[in-house]
């Protein structure tokens, strides 16, 4: 496995892979990998011949007071994580080497990011769109691999690529949880221990919404209000948002049909945590 931190050196490496016509697999993060990033690793070195992972923690996408400065990194121990997944090449670039200082341009995808984080992180996926646009300019992969965890910069990263004609196909994966629920996050080192146990009414008002689904439910305010009881019973939550959106538009939806997303953003303290499910209602 090799490791670059330059654009230059990144393209000397990628230049005879695609020469030689190999398939081309990209996982794009922000480091302080967890089970979730290796899943999508590992999917990608099973479907493709050449495996790129970046490891950027993307100052643009942090809005003012968010936890820029404080979020975890620790380069030695990603790089053996990839390592042992069979990753062939790790770019880690630094900050000068992604944006000049002088930079004006910004990839915005309006619509998909008024909703949801969107509208509690304004200017986020603004930074989100534009990091990955970059680096699907850098690394230019067949393929890019996204958890479904992140369900809405998944739906606005293909809207993107769609729009752009960038020639990339974007695979979802689902989302990788703890043994007790608790969807994998690299912020969930920030949580307290009372804090873990509280955050673990995410997935439980989640199995709980789709449960009421199962058995009949249609009412999005319905089954909102009895996800909200769940989640604020545990004592900790501040609520964000609860969620249910149709799950390409990303529009709010008052009866349930077709494929929908329920999607919740919660904080424990200082530490914001997402999680969602994906329905397909009949």
């Amino acid at each position: 496995m090799r490791l670059v931190k330059t654009i230059r050196e990144l393209k000397q490496e990628l230049e005879p892979i695609r020469r030689s016509g190999v398939t081309v697999g990209f996982v794009p993060t922000m480091g302080y990998l967890h089970e979730g990033h290796l899943s999508l690793m590992r999917k990608s070195v099973e479907e493709c011949g050449f495996t790129v992972v970046s490891i950027f923690v993307n100052p643009t996408q942090f809005g003012p007071g968010e936890d820029y400065d404080r979020y975890p990194r620790d380069l030695e121990r990603d790089l053996s994580m990839c390592e042992s997944v069979g990753v062939d090449l790790v770019f880690a670039p630094g900050v000068s080497e992604m944006y000049e200082p002088d930079a004006c341009t910004r990839v915005t995808v309006s619509g998909l990011t008024q909703n949801l984080c969107g509208r509690s992180r304004p200017g986020h996926f603004d930074g989100v769109t534009t990091v990955v646009c970059k680096l699907f300019n850098m690394v230019r992969p067949d393929r890019a691999y996204f958890g479904q965890k992140d369900a809405q910069q998944v739906a606005v990263v293909r809207r993107m690529v769609r729009d752009l004609n960038i020639p990339v196909e974007v695979r979802e994966m689902p989302t990788v949880r703890e043994p007790d629920g608790l969807a994998m996050s690299s912020r969930n080192v920030y949580l307290s221990p009372d804090q873990r146990r509280a955050a673990l009414s995410l997935h439980r008002s989640l199995r709980t919404a789709a449960d009421m689904i199962e058995k009949g439910e249609r009412s999005a305010a319905k089954i909102r209000e009895r996800m909200i009881d769940i989640i604020l019973s545990s004592g900790l939550a501040e609520l964000d948002y609860v969620e249910i959106v149709d799950a390409d538009s990303l529009r709010n939806i008052d009866t349930l049909k077709g494929e929908v997303l329920i999607a919740v953003a919660v904080k424990f303290g200082q530490t914001r945590l997402i999680d969602n499910i994906k329905v397909v209602v009949h």
